[in-house]
Formats: C-alpha cells, sequence, structure tokens
C-alpha cells in the first residue's frame, strides 16, 4: 500500500482517504458520487461546477486545493479558468444590462477568495497572460457594485506579481549556478593541483556546514510550485482525443533543478573525500562529513543526509580501505541504518513521520524544519499515479486518487513554506555551489592514486582511464 504520511495543516489535507471503494451505499449529488461522506469520483463538468463559489456556496479549502492540483491532468489552467469564469457570468447574470448589486455583494467577495487562493497556491498559472486576462475580466464585471472590489484586485495582483518576480530571481539564480557548474564538471578528469580550497578550509565546523546545506535545500524548496508533481506525470488523457493536455514542455524545471542539487552535494561529498593525498586527511574529511549527516538528521534535513550517505557510498569512495581504518565507523553505520532501503525506506519514514509530527507541534522555526529525501517522495508520488487510473471506466475522473496526491503534495507544500532559522553564511553557500567537482572516471583516477588497484578488474579500469 501507499506509505502512510501524517496530516498536516487542515488546509492541504483532504481527511478520511478511505481506499474501500465497495463498503456503503454511493450517494450522488449534483453529478457528484459520495462514499462515508467523501467525494470519491464525478464527471469533470461537475467537479468544476463544485469549485465555483455562489452567493451562498463557497468550496472547502482541501476541494480548492485538491481539484486545481490535479484538474491539470484533464485540463489546461487557463481553459479552467475560462470556464469558471463563463458559468460565474451565467449563474450570476453579470451580462444583464442592470445587474442585481445586493446579490452580487454577497457573490463578489466569495469569487474574489477563490482567485487569491488560486493565485497564492499556484502563482506559476498565472504566468500566462490569459490567465490575467480572465482574471481582470472578472473582476471588472463585479466592480460596478463595490468600490472595495478594485482595492482588492490591485492587492491580489501585486502580490502574484511581487511572487512571481521573486520566483523566478531565484530561478536565475539557480539557472547561473548550474550554468557555471557544468563547466567544471569537465575541467576536471584526472586529480587537480592542490591549490583547489578544500571543504574544510572554507568551513570546518560540522554544525555550520549542517546549516548552511539547510539554507540551500529550503531556498531550493521554496521555488518549487506543487502543480511541478502532478505536470510530471502528464500523459495524452485518453478521452481527449488527439491533442496531449499539455502542448509547452513539461512545467517542471524546478522539481529537476532540485535532483541535480542532489546529485552535486554527493558527487562534491565525494571529489573531498579522494583529493586529498594523505590517507590521514582523507579519513578526517570522513569524519567531518558523517558529523554533518548526523546534524542534518537533527535538524530533520533528510534531503542532505541522504545526498552526504550516497556520496560516501560511491564505490571510488567505498573502495579506500586503508582510509577507511582510520576512521571510527560506529556514527556512520547508524546514519546509514536510518537511511536503509530496506522494507521501502522503514527506518527513514519512521524518522520522517517523528520529524513532521515534531514540526507540527514545534515553537520555533528549528523545529519546524522537515526536508524530506526528495528523490523516495517522487517516486511515490509515481507509484501513487501508476497505480491508480485517472479516470474510472464511466469516464468519471478518479477523485479518491487525487486525494491521496493532494494529502502527499499538500504537506510537502507545509515543510516548504518553514523560514530557514539559520543565519546565512554566502561563502559556504559560494563554495557548494561552485566548487569543482569530478566526473565519475575523475573520481576513480583520483581513488586509484590515493590507494592503488587492488585486483585485476580495478587494474585495467585504471589503465583505460588513464
Amino acid at each position: 500500500g501507499m506509505p502512510q504520511t501524517l496530516s498536516s495543516t487542515s488546509m492541504f489535507t483532504p481527511c478520511g482517504f478511505s481506499p474501500h471503494l465497495h463498503t456503503s451505499k454511493e450517494d450522488e449529488q449534483g453529478g457528484l458520487i459520495f462514499q462515508d461522506g467523501n467525494l470519491t469520483s464525478a464527471s469533470l463538468d461537475a467537479l468544476i461546477q463544485h469549485l465555483i463559489p455562489t452567493t451562498d456556496y463557497y468550496p472547502e479549502k482541501a476541494y480548492i486545493f485538491t481539484f486545481l492540483l490535479s484538474s491539470r491532468l484533464f485540463i489546461e489552467p487557463h481553459e479552467l479558468l475560462s470556464r469558471v469564469c463563463h458559468k460565474c457570468i451565467e449563474q450570476q447574470r453579470l451580462d444583464d444590462p442592470v445587474l442585481d448589486k445586493a446579490r452580487i455583494r454577497k457573490f463578489g467577495p466569495k469569487i474574489l477568495q477563490l482567485l487569491t487562493e488560486w493565485t497564492e497556491t499556484f502563482p506559476y498559472d498565472f504566468q500566462e497572460e490569459r490567465m490575467i486576462g480572465h482574471l481582470k475580466d472578472m473582476i471588472h464585471r463585479i466592480a460596478p457594485c463595490d468600490e472595495a472590489y478594485w482595492k482588492k484586485m490591485n492587492q491580489l495582483l501585486q502580490t502574484l506579481n511581487q511572487k512571481l518576480a521573486t520566483l523566478s530571481h531565484g530561478q536565475e539564480g539557480i539557472v547561473k549556478i548550474s550554468a557555471a557548474v557544468s563547466d567544471k564538471l569537465v575541467a576536471f578528469k584526472s586529480k587537480p593541483p592542490s591549490i583547489q580550497r578544500e571543504i574544510l578550509s572554507v568551513c570546518s565546523d560540522p554544525y555550520t556546514l549542517a546549516q548552511q546545506l539547510t539554507h540551500v535545500e529550503l531556498e531550493r524548496l521554496s521555488h518549487i510550485g506543487p502543480e511541478e508533481f502532478v505536470q510530471a506525470f502528464v500523459h495524452k488523457d485518453p478521452l481527449d482525443g488527439t491533442k496531449s493536455c499539455f502542448s509547452e514542455q513539461k512545467k517542471t524545471s524546478n522539481l529537476e533543478a532540485y535532483v541535480k542539487w542532489f546529485n552535486r552535494l554527493c558527487y562534491l561529498v565525494a571529489t573531498e573525500i579522494c583529493m586529498p593525498a594523505k590517507k590521514k586527511q582523507r579519513a578526517q574529511v570522513i569524519e567531518f562529513f558523517i558529523d554533518v549527516a548526523r546534524e542534518c538528521f537533527n535538524i530533520g534535513n533528510f534531503n542532505s543526509l541522504m545526498a552526504i550517505i550516497s556520496g560516501m557510498n560511491m564505490s571510488p569512495v567505498s573502495r579506500l580501505k586503508k582510509t577507511w581504518s582510520k576512521v571510527k565507523t560506529a556514527k556512520f553505520f547508524i546514519l546509514e541504518h536510518q537511511m536503509d532501503p530496506t522494507g521501502n525506506f522503514y527506518n527513514y519514514r519512521t524518522a520522517l513521520r517523528g520529524a513532521a509530527h515534531r514540526s507540527l507541534t514545534a515553537h520555533s522555526n528549528r523545529e519546524k524544519i522537515v526536508i524530506p529525501f526528495f528523490s523516495l517522495l517522487i517516486k511515490d508520488i509515481y507509484f501513487l499515479n501508476e497505480g491508480c487510473a485517472n479516470r474510472l471506466p464511466n469516464g468519471h475522473v478518479n477523485f479518491e486518487k487525487f486525494l491521496e496526491l493532494a494529502k502527499q503534495v499538500g504537506e510537502f507544500i507545509t515543510w516548504k513554506q518553514v523560514e530557514c532559522p539559520f543565519e546565512q553564511d554566502p561563502n559556504i553557500i559560494h563554495y557548494l555551489h561552485t566548487a569543482p567537482i569530478f566526473t565519475e572516471d575523475g573520481l576513480y583516477l583520483a581513488s586509484y592514486e590515493s590507494e592503488s588497484p587492488e585486483n585485476q578488474t580495478e587494474k585495467d579500469r585504471w589503465k583505460s582511464l588513464r
């Protein structure tokens, strides 16, 4: 079954995901099928109707998040907003030459609230001109009934613009860094000259490094939109005949950049360990990283923790037997045990639940930090997606699946909003992003130069590399 995660803030977490489809009778309301009080399936039209506020109805927060997150598998956001606006115009008779002001004053705050929630949770949807167009059109229609609506709209657009500016500024920074890094990757086929700075000369305190890694993680997480998890799985919708839902390229760049960062950290750790000429120094670097990893675990930064362990487990590092014999490995084995993949990462999932629980009852930002091992989170979401159909045989949207998806993505959103409590050290952060790293071949070369090949396979490999 799916890993059970603790529910996070009620805003994002639909309650009661029930896997038992057949236990009780189904109730139907306006094309929506309920099971034990939970919405389980419906036609796309019925789901869109359920999103639309009226004078006396407003959808639940959890429903709004779940539907806006998953609807993009069936309909593009601009198309969805267009349909929402058209239905509002029809239902509230916003085309009438004389508007029913009293009625629209009841409806206005609700539609504004819906648009605000959409822009706050899925700001990237509004990078599209068409989206802004629909938004403005809606406000123009209701504004004559209340001056305050203009002010509301300006606030909404201002906040949105700021958010998009911050996000794209962060993205540009990340892109610049990535470009600089990929050039450096090629530079080191063999052992670089010893003038290269190494991590211990930049930061010799493991606690500080763990905190700076947490900075980088939270900064990068903040750019990932919840929709990226779903867009990674956009296939053709079978009911849609020819065209795929998204003609443009998949909008998952922040998610991909984050996975690249994880890989960079693995290689950086391996590079730092293989570089020193003396066994004693290599052992010192290993012990340093073990302490960094342990502090990452205490902070709740599981992504950096996993990257450090993966770097130490790369074969160019793990083959350095003489070096490892000088290391106090007990602490390393404890950490490895925590991240052991056995039982679908049972130990890690237990630790993650503990951190998630601590986060819910936290008094300080420090206790709120939960940075999940990211590629496993993506894998869980991938299996959830592959394991259930988006549509049921009758053409209905399988809403039950999307409630579970929203639960996992919603929890992640709560975590990515944590403010980093540690002071930033630009020097260390710059080093983490720009220090040259070996390619895999470079790592093997450095490793064989540090401790010569032990068997024929290694000797052949060394020869071919040279």
